[in-house]
Parts: structure tokens; C-alpha cells; sequence
């Protein structure tokens, strides 16, 4: 399937966010739906069977958090949420109730349809992990766990491969902390963060090129962490 085959549901009731995210998509080659509240959300995504729902939170109707559990009952399809709502708890409930990824307004054009075109990447990908990441100048064979391009002598442990893997299932998106801790150390370790964040940080010394300003191993606060590679990787946060 391309890009140009793709349908996107978009579900925000300021119709201004709503054309600017149609001229947005369309240019980029994909088919959009509207719908400016819940209820009508919800008819759109089972008579359209979108590719990918744009959820906002703040629906006149109902919460958006309920156009994604009602949506979960039936459909795995990708949803990405955007809201003006900035409070971690608010973004954990939504990434709980079923969304695979959450987008703050105001957004950038090219930030979202990076994201975009990873929860689509997913979609298709399923549960295989990449085989080879590209990280700037160095690649990393998960199949094979072999680094290239990388510093002579460098290499990454079996538990920093692991979470690479791991990360690597859902690229571009968020990765919460207790799913990363659960298929990386076991579910008898869940609760302790501090051997994943030194994990993360070893890795971002071995394969970041500034690991004080990380361009691939993005952490999200009080989430988890995103790993961002090819298109999806761009400039160094200023």
C-alpha cells in the first residue's frame, strides 16, 4: 500500500484545524475524512475503515478519549491524538484508553506527518522489529546485533540491544516506560526506572552524536521514550 492509498480520519471540531490538517494530508499524497464530533467520529471510522484516525480530546459532544476505547472494541487501527491538553496525566490517559501516539497543538507540518507516517509504518509492520536501524552514521544490525560505521571497538551490550529491539517494535512512537522495563528486565522489575534510564543514557553515549541534546532516543517525560530514525530523525531539539 502507499502513502497515496492511505485514509485519514481526522475527528476535531474547530473546522479552521480541520482544514488546515486536509490541505496538510492531501498534500501529501493521503485521502482525509472529517468528522467534527464524537458521535460522528465514530460513524466515519466504521463506514470509512480509515488507515489512520487524527483524534482532538476536546470534542463538543463527548471526550475524545471515549472515540478511542469505543474504536479499540472493534479496530487496531493507528490513532494519533492532538490536544492543547499539555499535563502528563492527560497524555498517559490517552495513550491508555488506546492511542499510539500524542501530538501538543500547535504542531509543526513536518513533525506530524513524521509521526504519521509511523503509526502507518506500524501498522503495516506489525510486531516485527526493523532488522537494520540508521542512526546517523551508524547502523545497527538487531538481527545479527553487529554495529557499523560506529567507533572501533564500540559495541552495545545483550540487555542494550534488547531495548533497542524494543524501541525498534513501534519507531517513531511512544514506548511507554513499564512496557520497556517488561520485555527488556521481566515483569518482576516493573516500577524500577532507574536501570532503564541508565540504559538509555549508555546507549545515547554510544550512539548519539551529542548525548546531551539526543536526535534518536528522545525521552518523553513522565511517558517513556520514542526512537526516531530515518525521515522521522530530524535536527538536534534547540
Amino acid at each position: 500500500m502507499t502513502e497515496a492509498m492511505h485514509q485519514v480520519l481526522v475527528v476535531e471540531d474547530d473546522a479552521g484545524i480541520r482544514q488546515i490538517l486536509r490541505t496538510l494530508l492531501e498534500s501529501a499524497g493521503y485521502r482525509v475524512v472529517e468528522a467534527g464530533t464524537a458521535a460522528r467520529g465514530q460513524i466515519e471510522a466504521r463506514t470509512h475503515k480509515p488507515d489512520l484516525l487524527l483524534v482532538d480530546l476536546g470534542l463538543p459532544d463527548s471526550d475524545g478519549l471515549n472515540v478511542i476505547r469505543g474504536l479499540r472494541k472493534w479496530s487496531p487501527v493507528p490513532v494519533i491524538v492532538l490536544s492543547a491538553r499539555t499535563m502528563e496525566a492527560q497524555k498517559i490517559a490517552a495513550l491508555d484508553a488506546g492511542a499510539d501516539d500524542y501530538v501538543t497543538k500547535p504542531f509543526g507540518a513536518p513533525e506530524l506527518l513524521a509521526r504519521v507516517r509511523a503509526a502507518l509504518r506500524r501498522n503495516v509492520r506489525g510486531a516485527d522489529p526493523m532488522a537494520t536501524l540508521h542512526l546517523g552514521d551508524i547502523e545497527v544490525d538487531l538481527g545479527r546485533r553487529e554495529l557499523r560505521g560506529a567507533q572501533p571497538g564500540l559495541h552495545l551490550t545483550p540487555l542494550e540491544y534488547r531495548l533497542l529491539d524494543s524501541l525498534a517494535r513501534h519507531t517513531g512512537l511512544i514506548v511507554r516506560q513499564d512496557q520497556l522495563i517488561r520485555e527488556v528486565w521481566g515483569p518482576d522489575h516493573l516500577g524500577d526506572t532507574r536501570n532503564l534510564r541508565v540504559c538509555i543514557k549508555n546507549l545515547r553515549a554510544k550512539l548519539e552524536p551529542d548525548s546531551r541534546r539526543p536526535r534518536f532516543l528522545i525521552t518523553e517525560a513522565g511517558l517513556g521514550y520514542r526512537l526516531r530514525v530515518d525521515e522521522a530523525a530530524g535536527p538536534p531539539p534547540r
